[in-house]
């Protein structure tokens, strides 16, 4: 039994020590030959993600202050908007998230009825 935990241990102790080791002698040790991933990256990020969201944040904007859009014409499809049962909260026909200018009821949309 002594001697099988002698030998855990050895091994433990080996391991430890190569750890150290791989730990000393720093990052692009460990990495070899793909340092240039970090940079490649890193230019996407800035010359590319930043920019994109900037411009679809531009564009929100613009598309946002051109003016009121109008719903698309309602048509009453027997398989759209379909209540087999009443919601838990409100009238029981409007979704949690509704927003009358976009959602149209089974019906159609609020506005009209106004």
């Amino acid at each position: 039994m002594g001697t099988v935990i002698n030998h855990a241990f050895r091994r433990y102790l080996q391991t430890t020590a190569t750890r150290k080791a791989v730990q000393v002698q720093g990052p692009s040790a460990v990495s070899g030959q793909h340092e240039g991933g970090f940079k490649i990256w890193k230019n996407l990020t800035i010359f590319v993600a930043f920019p994109s969201i900037i411009l679809c944040a531009v564009n929100c904007y613009l598309a946002h202050q051109s003016g009121h859009h109008e719903p698309p014409e309602f048509i009453k499809y027997d398989y759209l908007r379909v209540r087999t049962k009443r919601f838990p909260w409100g009238d029981g026909n409007h979704s949690l998230f509704h927003n009358p200018h976009t959602n149209a009821l089974p019906d159609g949309y609020e506005e009209a009825h106004h």
